[in-house]
């Protein structure tokens, strides 16, 4: 089991406009948030590095990680902490290589117990879990008793992420170390609100 209640790490909408950085810094400034992830459907490189630098502004003074999606070479040259690779552990090893030993290396292993435990031995600072939720997951939703079984067994930190809602976060919030997310804020009037109603069932996190 985690010995504390799981951060937040917050993963931004496929698209993002000038609006966001406000938006981000509204949540930022009203909850403690461990990490955020820029996730951009585009591979647009200009368009990339000018979200990379909207949003170090808004993280960077409040001593929040920001990570890229997969764009490593562009989390050096944009000045972000590290990189959050969607491939498991295929290229946990090169971007090790590449980024250094304080970068932050992070992978996404589905429902794969296998391909986290490949990814931390190569060197992933945390291993990211999912979806935990959402409609017709079938075979590849990442069930409770991966979580329980990584926090009992690994050391390496576990995020879940993908169709979280209040249930979800509570029956998580034992065995994993973060709690990753996105849509399920963007797409709600008021992003901020969202989140607090998440975090009110998991009291201490909310600060109640």
């Amino acid at each position: 089991m985690t010995d504390a209640l799981p951060q937040l790490y917050l993963i931004s909408p496929p698209q993002i406009d000038a609006a966001f950085a406000s938006v981000l810094s509204r949540i930022l400034d009203a909850e403690a948030v461990a990490c955020v992830r820029l996730q951009l459907a585009t591979r647009d490189e200009d368009t990339l590095i000018r979200a990379c630098d909207a949003l170090r502004v808004v993280t960077e003074p409040r001593d929040v990680a920001l990570v890229v999606s997969d764009h490593w070479k562009l989390a050096e040259r944009a000045g972000l902490d590290g990189v959050h690779l969607s491939d498991g552990a295929r290229q946990v090893k090169k971007a090790r290589a590449d980024l250094g030993s304080d970068a932050i290396v992070g992978a996404f292993c589905g429902a794969s117990r296998h391909d986290g435990i490949t990814a931390g031995e190569m060197g992933a600072d945390y291993v990211a879990f999912g979806p935990v939720g959402g409609p017709d997951l079938g075979d590849t939703q990442a069930q409770d008793d991966l979580f329980q079984w990584w926090s009992e067994m690994i050391e390496v930190p576990v995020v879940a992420e993908g169709g979280l809602d209040e249930a979800a976060a509570v029956r998580l919030a034992a065995s994993t170390d973060f709690i990753a997310l996105g849509e399920e804020l963007w797409i709600a009037p008021d992003p901020l609100e969202r989140l607090r109603a998440i975090l009110r069932e998991i009291p201490s996190q909310s600060g109640d």
